[in-house]
């Protein structure tokens, strides 16, 4: 358990994960729970915050939660729709806006609080609503508002609760609320308490102690993708079971250049136990024939099962399935309606859990992937792992438009091979969030030397994004496309156009398949 921790209520609202990693980023650990689900306020629960919402206080069907779980427990800070349900339900008054409230306004009328403590007079903060307080309950006093509404920041007076609770009726969280930051760090430090020791350190250090604990002396198996959150899972287990930790990497034929050899290596650097498993054949065998790209991907995961089964028989008396899941993951699979909803699966390896009769161990599944590369670091795993970009698990099995041979394979592994060299070598891999080449399923006419050829045409693609939901474009330079196409044409035998693709997500997807 950590030793402290702020809990996130989540009404719904799009903002909820970037409240968790703001409070995280002043290296306080929070947790995002469902508004429906019991709150439990034990000695390491250090505050509440309530987030926005899509709906409304005054709907029917408006979302509650009871209040008396946390108030007068633990410091509360209400957000948005947090704010205006507290204020409706103590008693106060919430009505519809004659228009909708949306972007950027000037808090004023401020009074002295510690919550406000060093917040400029007239900061520029964020707003998103449709209903707004006219009306705060008794015992509350109003510390700013704004030119269009009365209450923008309201809170509890002196006496009337055992821990005070504030609502602001603004987003914190979004950079546009210039002293959002502040405000959040006032409240968690000064007024809630906490003590700011959640590091990446502390993490480890609290991990393979509890991970010593839950797994003992029995055994784990895990497959690497060669990404940094198999990775850095792989190293928390292995700090905390060492050699009975067994994993394996898996040659599908679809990754890129060199990768199987490079990733290997950079294992046995770590000192993990790895075995390397060629599948080339298996998967090149299931692919044959099949166009179509969800059948591609489905192929692609039936063969892998197939070969982690058969490496399972190869380790005797494993207990444990080590899973590289990470907290979006575990995000995405709680639905704020209830258990009744579709619940998003977020396992690495479906269906392989209950076939084979193992225990899920995920040590990564309270972070998030900026958090993950910072844990990695903190234990010296390589930057060539933990700045790697995304990389989609059927590999190039979904950048080859259409069928899969190996012939295929090797012309998108070697014009993908120039394109990430040169992206390195002029400074660009780390300032795209993603990028790839694609083999695209036409032929055009083009000269060679005297030579008339009907050849192959990849596209280049990459993307700028934060966690990869949205994406736009990266504006590369015109200089560098034209030397890394010069490049494809002139060494890679089979391929005469090279296109770049400017399409954002939405409406495209980062893949094209």
């Amino acid at each position: 358990m950590m030793k402290e921790k702020v809990l996130i209520l989540d009404f719904g609202s799009q903002f909820t994960q970037l409240i968790a990693r703001r409070v995280r980023e002043l290296n306080i650990y929070s947790e995002i729970i469902p508004y429906h689900k019991e709150v439990v306020i034990d000695n390491s629960v250090k505050a509440v915050i309530l987030s926005g919402s899509p709906y409304s206080v005054m709907q029917e069907d408006a979302l509650k939660v009871d209040l008396n779980q946390f108030v007068n427990k633990v410091p509360v800070l209400a957000v948005c729709y947090g704010a205006q349900y507290i204020a409706h339900a103590l008693g106060g008054k919430v009505e519809r806006s004659s228009k909708r409230e949306y972007g950027k306004a000037i808090l004023n009328k401020v009074k002295r609080d510690v919550f406000l403590n060093k917040v400029a007079r007239t900061s520029q903060v964020w707003m998103s609503h449709g209903d707004t307080i006219s009306k705060i309950p008794d015992g509350f006093e109003i510390l700013a508002g704004t030119e269009r509404i009365p209450v923008a920041v309201y809170k509890s007076q002196k006496g009337t609760f055992k821990k005070p609770v504030y609502g602001i009726q603004f987003h914190p969280e979004v950079t546009h609320s210039l002293d959002g930051a502040l405000m959040l760090k006032n409240f968690l430090i000064d007024i809630a308490g906490c003590e700011a020791s959640w590091t990446p350190n502390a993490f480890v250090e609290e991990t393979v102690a509890a991970l010593k604990t839950q797994i003992g002396t029995e055994k784990v198996l895990m497959a690497l993708s060669g990404g940094v959150d198999s990775s850095v899972g792989a190293m928390l287990l292995h700090k905390a079971i060492g050699k009975n930790l067994y994993c394996f990497f898996v040659d599908n034929g679809l990754l890129r250049k060199n990768e199987y050899e490079e990733v290997l290596e950079s294992y046995k650097g770590m000192g993990l136990n790895v075995t390397g498993v060629d599948a080339k054949a298996l998967f090149y065998a299931a692919l044959e024939g099949k166009t179509d790209p969800e059948d591609k991907r489905k192929a692609i995961g039936k063969a892998f099962i197939d070969v982690f089964e058969y490496e399972s028989t190869q380790f005797k008396d494993v207990q444990w399935l080590g899973q590289g899941t990470i907290y979006p993951d575990v995000i995405e699979s709680i639905s704020i309606h209830g258990p009744s909803a579709t619940i998003k699966s977020h396992h690495n390896v479906g269906g392989l859990p209950d076939k084979l009769k193992l225990k899920i161990i995920e040590p990564l599944r309270m972070l998030f992937k900026d958090e993950v590369r910072r844990v990695g670091r903190a234990m010296g795993v390589p930057d060539t792992i933990l700045m790697r970009h995304p990389f989609p698990g059927p590999g190039l099995g979904i950048r080859i438009l259409g069928e899969i041979t190996p012939e295929k394979v090797r012309l998108l592994q070697d014009a993908d091979a120039i394109y990430i060299e040169h992206l390195k070598k002029a400074g660009l891999y780390d300032k795209v969030w993603q990028a790839g080449t694609i083999l695209l399923p036409v032929r055009s006419v083009g000269v060679m030397g005297d030579e008339r050829t009907y050849e192959n045409a990849v596209a280049l693609r990459a993307v700028t994004s934060v966690d990869g939901m949205t994406a736009e474009w990266s504006r590369l330079p015109y200089d560098f496309l034209a030397t890394v196409s010069n490049e494809i044409i002139n060494n890679v035998r089979g391929i005469n156009r090279v296109v770049y693709d400017i399409s954002t997500k939405p409406p495209a997807t980062i893949e094209w398949e």
